[in-house]
C-alpha cells in the first residue's frame, strides 16, 4: 500500500465500511507515528465498527503512544455510554473510565462521568460497582467534593441514609471555606 497523506488515513478513518481497510490505513498511521489524537476520533466514531472492533483500536492505539492512553479511554468510554447504550453498553463504557482513571487517577472525570452513565432502570452499570469506583476516586483526586456528593446520592439511591449522609457531610466539610484565623498578636 503506497503511503497515505494525514487526510487520505482521516478520510477512510470517516467514510470507510471496509474493517480490513480501515485495519491497513490504522497501521499505517502507526508506521508513520501520527499521534494525534483527533485523527482517531475519526476512527473511533466510525459507526461501522463494532465495540470489540473499537477496544481493539483503542488498546493499540494506547500501547503505542501512551501519553494519548488517557484521551483514548475517556473517547471510547464516552463513545460506548452514548453510541451503543441500546447494547446495554454501560459496563463497557464503565471498564474504559476505569483504564483511564488508571492512567490519571488524579482527574475526577473518569470518575464523574461513570457516575453520569449509571442507568437506574436497568441498574447498569451494578450500583454497588458505580460506588466503589467512586470511593476509590475520593481517595485519589484533590478535591473530592463533587464525588462524595454523587456517593451521598447513590447510597441514598440504595436507601442507605447513614452513608448518604455521611457523603454529604463529607461533601459539605469539602466545600466550606476554611476559616480565616486572625493574624496572631505581636
Amino acid at each position: 500500500m503506497a503511503k497515505l497523506t494525514v487526510d487520505e488515513i482521516r478520510k477512510c478513518f470517516e467514510l470507510s465500511k471496509d474493517f480490513n481497510e480501515i485495519f491497513d490505513v490504522f497501521e499505517q498511521a502507526l508506521e508513520q507515528r501520527l499521534d494525534d489524537i483527533e485523527l482517531y476520533r475519526q476512527l473511533f466514531w466510525n459507526h461501522s465498527l463494532a465495540p470489540d472492533e473499537l477496544c481493539l483500536f483503542g488498546g493499540k492505539l494506547a500501547k503505542e503512544f501512551p501519553q494519548l492512553s488517557y484521551d483514548v479511554y475517556m473517547w471510547l468510554a464516552s463513545i460506548f455510554e452514548v453510541t451503543y447504550a441500546i447494547y446495554d453498553n454501560y459496563e463497557l463504557a464503565l471498564e474504559y473510565y476505569k483504564k483511564a482513571a488508571s492512567v490519571r487517577p488524579a482527574e475526577p472525570d473518569p470518575y464523574l462521568d461513570a457516575a453520569d452513565c449509571y442507568e437506574p432502570d436497568l441498574n447498569i452499570p451494578p450500583i454497588s460497582v458505580i460506588i466503589n469506583f467512586l470511593k476509590q476516586g475520593a481517595c485519589s483526586v484533590a478535591r473530592p467534593t463533587t464525588i462524595y456528593q454523587r456517593l451521598a446520592h447513590f447510597y441514598d439511591i440504595c436507601g442507605n441514609d447513614e452513608m448518604s449522609m455521611y457523603y454529604q457531610r463529607k461533601a459539605e466539610e469539602q466545600s466550606d471555606p476554611p476559616q480565616s484565623q486572625p493574624p496572631p498578636k505581636e
